[in-house]
């Protein structure tokens, strides 16, 4: 059963390619602003890999980690690694270009993968909806009946593929290098 969103999933990364050139466009960056949103982008690089690390796609309901504040804790990584490069653009047309494509698309991409936890983990997944948080996380953690795997690993980070989002945000920083290198007079 083909559930609603399917497009918005598959399409969600191939967009970003095409998005990331016209942000980069549209961008007049400076060492500070380029510095700035690069240490923003590390956090949520950061906030990925440790989600990637718990994550078992399609294997169990993941709750640890930062699962246990949040239940979507790499698209909170996606949006903060959005902010920092709407920061190193220092454009606002590229940041409303980031926003607007962040909004509509995860928030039907997540709307879909609810839908499909819901109905792979059942009442255990009606649980953990009640007691975490959707996006912003909580200041505690959940304690939830349900089991998961509790430690990192980082076998499971490279399983997921994780390392593709750091080395996409390195090509977009050098992007911006590049065009505030090539506007010196």
């Amino acid at each position: 059963m083909s559930l609603p969103g399917s497009f918005f999933m598959r399409w969600r990364v191939r967009l970003g390619y095409p998005l990331a050139v016209v942000v980069l466009w549209f961008s007049s960056p400076t060492p500070r602003s380029i510095l700035v949103g690069g240490l923003g982008g590390v956090l949520g690089l950061f906030l990925r890999a440790y989600a990637a690390g718990y994550l078992r796609k399609h294997e169990a309901l993941t709750v640890a980690g930062p699962y246990a504040y949040t239940r979507n804790p790499l698209y909170l990584g996606s949006a903060i690694l959005a902010l920092g490069a709407g920061i190193a653009s220092k454009s606002w047309f590229s940041v409303a270009i980031l926003l607007v494509y962040f909004v509509i698309f995860y928030s039907i991409v997540i709307r879909r993968e609810e839908r499909e936890l819901h109905m792979r983990h059942g009442a255990s997944f009606e649980e953990y909806a009640r007691m975490v948080p959707l996006f912003l996380p909580g200041l505690k953690p959940a304690k939830l009946s349900v089991e998961s795997v509790d430690s990192f690993s980082f076998a499971q980070y490279k399983k997921n593929r994780e390392w593709r989002t750091a080395v996409g945000f390195l090509l977009i920083l050098a992007g911006f290098l590049a065009i505030w290198y090539l506007s010196l007079p």
